[in-house]
């Protein structure tokens, strides 16, 4: 007899469905997997055999074959143990249900029979949902993340018994509910850092205000201890919340890496991830043998920050060009290609010198010109011209750090910053991009004009700095979002003035 049950695999952050074919026939006992399985899927067998007779159930004394269809694309993962335990049931008749194949079931099974967790569940669940699946049947602790998803129903279990007594009627299971969490209201859970931490550093805050409000790349340049990470990682409280087609997207592709916490579901927050420097190029932007998202996917909709931004190797920084142009990552195989979002800001951070002092008036700096251009050359022409503004960041004075007076809250800085978002999401309502920093050459000349003072200074910057044409564009976006901060229509000579002063590392005195 052959029994056919519906499960599911992920190609990138997608699911697909997968049929679990079982088939039972004489010769001598022993199970196969065929369809292109993995070691992971290969090894299925063993659990399933084991959780079948340690929970009292019948196991066939029959050659069982499992098919895994379709069976030209290749099967990794655990998810597969739970369809093919209750496929081999249906196939020794005990399983009543005539119409198994309207369910998609899902689960990885332990010796004694337990259902486990398994990863990439909102986007199997989201598959079902749209392969018209009256519901998903899945382990207990990915309940709270596939019952996000709406129009199917999510039946969650916790060992095989469980699941068999439901597929036979004699076990009612309520469909899994969403915790609910008003994204359009802004209820999203607090954060445990503010910027009113921060003592000092106003012209710093003001310009990862212009980053935030504009989705523009920075860079902060300065001494070790001047609070360069300090500052990053306040950043995304000033974002506006995440919004409910955001936490969505971004959830599924931690959900794919297995990084959503057992009983939770949507992220509340906009992702801050910060890689350490030892990484590799797969990591920062996905890849492997079966193809993942990497750290720049994992960002997206939030932050990446790059802490000592220098000390990453040359080939890991490069590939960051494509994310940080197009916001999506390509990655290309034999058997094909696939596109992980990574729209994300980019915070980067590093010392002016080998040493770390050069800026800084109270400590020598023992570095040579020479050392200073080869330290900063790390960083290639091309990249930078992709990171919108170069802000230094000073050491902090005594007086400062002994001031019992912080600064500006997140929740007033975030205000402006939705304030100027809004006025971008009206201007681009018809285009693909939402930020002043996603702006193309049509929109520049349409929303950028300047006037005769302005093209002076602009003028006079790109002569003495010796700027490229897509650092002259970067300036035009980020006195763009200058001017939405101001509430002004039109670009005046000051925004210019000071988005030319974020090009730090274009003045030639700096090296």
């Amino acid at each position: 007899m052959v029994s056919r049950i519906h499960s599911g695999a992920l190609s990138g952050i997608d699911g697909y469905l997968v049929e679990v074919e079982v088939n039972l026939s004489a010769g001598l006992p022993n199970m196969s997997i065929v369809g292109l399985p993995d070691a992971a899927v290969k090894e299925s067998g063993d659990r399933v055999t084991a959780a079948i007779k340690n929970t009292g159930l019948e196991l066939p004394l029959r050659k069982i074959t499992v098919n895994l269809a379709p069976a030209d694309i290749r099967k990794e993962g655990s998810a597969f143990d739970l369809p093919i335990a209750l496929g081999i049931l249906a196939s020794n008749g005990l399983i009543k249900r005539t119409n198994l194949d309207k369910f998609v079931i899902l689960g990885e099974l332990s010796l004694d029979g337990r259902v486990k967790p398994v990863k990439g569940v909102l986007s199997l669940t989201a598959m079902a949902r749209d392969q018209k699946m009256e519901g998903v049947i899945l382990p207990l602790k990915n309940a709270a993340e596939a019952a996000v998803v709406e129009g199917v129903n999510v039946y969650p279990v916790e060992n095989l018994p469980q699941a068999l007594a439901f597929l036979n009627g004699e076990l009612e299971i309520e469909p899994a509910t969403p915790k609910k969490v008003n994204y359009e209201a802004g209820n999203f859970s607090p954060y445990e850092v503010d910027f009113t931490d921060v003592k000092a550093q106003h012209h710093v805050k003001r310009a990862l205000e212009i980053a935030a409000s504009g989705g523009h790349n920075i860079l902060l340049i300065g001494p070790p201890g001047s609070g360069k990470s300090m500052l990053a990682k306040r950043i995304p409280t000033i974002l506006p919340p995440i919004a409910l087609e955001e936490a969505i997207e971004t959830t599924k592709i931690h959900s794919v890496l297995g990084q959503i916490k057992n009983g939770s579901g949507l992220l509340a927050q906009r992702p801050f991830r910060s890689p350490h420097h030892t990484i590799s190029d797969a990591g920062l932007i996905g890849g492997g043998r079966f193809p993942m998202p990497g750290e720049v996917s994992l960002a997206h909709n939030g932050v990446l920050f790059l802490d000592e931004l220098p000390e990453f190797k040359r080939n890991v920084l490069e590939v960051l060009r494509q994310p940080l142009e197009d916001g999506v990552v390509t990655i290309s195989r034999a058997s094909g290609s696939l596109n992980f979002p990574a729209n994300f800001i980019l915070v980067a951070a590093m010392n002016p010198c080998p040493c770390g002092y050069r800026s800084d008036p109270k400590r020598e700096c023992a570095c040579s010109i020479l050392q200073i251009k080869n330290y900063i050359s790390k960083i290639s022409g091309p990249l930078l011209d992709r990171i919108d503004i170069h802000i230094e960041v000073p050491a902090l004075e005594y007086k400062d750090l002994s001031s019992e007076s912080g600064g500006e809250p997140s929740a007033l800085i975030r205000t402006r910053v939705e304030k100027a978002q809004k006025g971008q999401s009206y201007r681009f309502h018809t285009a693909r991009n939402f930020f002043n920093a996603g702006m193309n050459s049509r929109q520049l000349k349409k929303y950028c004009r300047l006037d005769e003072s302005s093209k002076k200074i602009m003028g006079l910057a790109i002569d003495k700095l010796g700027l490229s044409a897509r650092a002259h564009d970067r300036i035009l976006k980020v006195a763009r979002t200058i001017a939405d901060l101001a509430g002004e229509e039109n670009l005046q000579s000051s925004h210019v003035a000071e988005a030319i002063q974020y090009r730090t590392l274009d003045r030639n005195e700096s090296v």
